[in-house]
């Protein structure tokens, strides 16, 4: 089971550092964040689910997905990777649409992967927040998604 996270507001109060420790070794948690069938399990908290999910990791490749609330309604998100180093580090866009469709505020998201000799320490960190709220929205569905993503690492080693 992975260590419970350490979230971290910043002083600039728009920036979100959680940091988590995985019994997988990197190779495995690497697949689980690149893979779209792997982000299906995991990429969104309960009780929603992952109807769609399309990516391309590599720089200048695009994702997109969709997730669905219990009441039905999607929430659809999207961005584009800047930086992608196998095994170590992703670093991509990510914006949620408005309503009308069209995205709204970006942030930045950055993914550091350390091997520790067959766990992994992932540092995720979230920049360019417009709000306190919605940083600390994003450190809640975070973590839950990484519950699941500990949960499922032990399906796969299973």
């Amino acid at each position: 089971m992975a260590a419970r996270n350490e979230a971290v507001a910043m002083a600039d109060q728009r920036t979100l550092v959680i940091t988590r420790v995985f019994d997988a070794p990197v190779g495995l948690v690497w697949q689980a964040w690149t893979r779209d069938e792997h982000l299906r399990k995991w990429s969104a908290p309960r009780p929603f689910t992952i109807t769609y999910a399309e990516g391309d990791p590599r720089p200048g490749g695009r994702f997109r997905c969709c997730m669905r609330g219990p009441d039905g309604k999607e929430l659809w998100l999207g961005g584009v990777y800047l930086e992608v180093v196998e095994n170590k580090r992703i670093v991509m866009t990510h914006a949620w649409d408005g309503e009308d469709g069209k995205p709204g505020p970006e942030t930045v998201v950055t993914v550091q992967f350390r091997d520790l000799a067959g766990k992994t320490e992932v540092t995720l960190q979230q920049t360019g927040f417009d709000s306190v709220q919605s940083r600390d929205g994003h450190a809640g569905g975070w973590s839950d998604c990484l519950d699941l993503l500990a949960e499922h690492l032990a399906a796969m080693r299973a």
